[in-house]
């Protein structure tokens, strides 16, 4: 449409990956074993292998990685459903049970998967892995951990043409939840699901879009827009995409952190805007995910550069750029060019 961007590429991802999983950090563009793996990268990293699986150049390599994504994922699911979440560079796990948030994310990833996974295996396993999964979810006390949940199983009704009581339930609780936080914690000047903004914000937002949409809940999908226009408001500044940092957040009536911003924030805003012009057909949506992508091609506060050879700095520091190029920094920048590689979406022209 405006910019035409280079080729997407996986060799950082590759070369973050080996026949376990993906290693969590790097030092610059090195993969740094010390830190081993985790549930939330490879839950981000198999989702993005299996969106990259559908562009022919792209789709031997993505089927590899994808294939040690999922097994890893297998692996870590326990017998009562949930995951662990850290396992060290010698394939031990770290860990009794994994964080809400990498349980939330690998539902999540396992959800997209029974959609969209390029191999009938895979969604079959995926299945099987979200049944086992399903009865914990409630469990879940934070609110971002039902968030990353929901969008995985807005995914996976759509995959089972919405016909599954058990996830229609638990969405329907999820969505309730939801409306219930934004009730009580808005007020003049502040429409938001919490009295803080912290991280990976706009998530909250496209559950609320992303479950309003499946269960045809025009209040939810209308809680999903106002909370999203709300985000904008704090976030884009003269044009510019400033994600609040996670040195000091941003609670209510105080002062909201502008340093540690983090690439997640931006494919979050990105996945969040391209949901909202689906549901709505309005071209602003899609005026703001180019915003937000743009972030990573140095429309953001430095003037920086964080996208590079496939990778992606790990964020903007009050001292400038931080150069490492770990996993997750890596994926949301992957997850956010093929989101909006998309051919239906006539948002950014990139070289496929």
């Amino acid at each position: 449409m405006r910019t035409v961007l280079p080729a997407i590429s996986l060799d950082h991802l590759s070369a973050l990956t080996d026949d376990v999983g993906v290693i969590q950090h790097a030092k610059r563009g090195l993969p740094n074993r010390d830190t081993g793996y985790c549930t939330d990268d490879v839950s981000r990293a198999f989702i993005v292998a299996v969106s990259a699986a559908p562009i022919a150049r792209l789709r031997e390599t993505a089927l590899r990685l994808g294939r040690t994504y999922l097994a890893f994922l297998h692996h870590a699911q326990m017998p009562d459903g949930r995951f662990h979440n850290f396992m060290g560079y010698d394939r031990t796990w770290l860990d009794d049970v994994g964080t809400e948030d990498a349980n939330g994310r690998a539902i999540w990833s396992i959800g997209y998967g029974m959609r969209h996974a390029p191999a009938e295996d895979w969604r079959h396993i995926c299945a099987e892995m979200l049944e086992l999964a399903l009865p914990r979810i409630l469990e879940f006390a934070h609110v971002r951990a039902r968030a990353y949940a929901a969008i995985g199983l807005a995914h996976a009704y759509e995959a089972l043409a919405r016909k599954h009581a058990g996830i229609e339930a638990v969405l329907r609780a999820i969505g309730d939840d939801l409306r219930r936080r934004r009730t009580e914690f808005s007020e003049t000047g502040w429409d938001w699901f919490e009295p803080q903004l912290t991280y990976d914000n706009a998530r909250l937002s496209e559950a609320a879009l992303r479950i309003g949409s499946v269960l045809e809940d025009r209040e939810l999908v209308q809680i999903g827009l106002e909370t999203l226009d709300f985000y904008e408001s704090v976030v884009v500044e003269g044009g510019v995409f400033v994600p609040i940092g996670n040195d000091g957040w941003y609670t209510r009536a105080g002062e909201r952190a502008r340093f540690g911003q983090q690439p997640l924030e931006a494919a979050a805003m990105v996945d969040a805007c391209l949901e909202a012009y689906e549901l709505t057909q309005r071209l602003q949506y899609l005026r703001l995910a180019e915003l937000a992508h743009g972030w990573f091609y140095g429309l953001n506060s430095a003037g920086a550069v964080l996208a590079r050879g496939g990778g992606c700095c790990d964020g903007l520091e009050e001292g400038g750029v931080n150069a490492n190029m770990g996993a997750e920094s890596t994926l949301a920048y992957l997850a956010s060019v093929l989101a909006v590689a998309q051919p239906s979406r006539n948002v950014l022209r990139i070289a496929r």
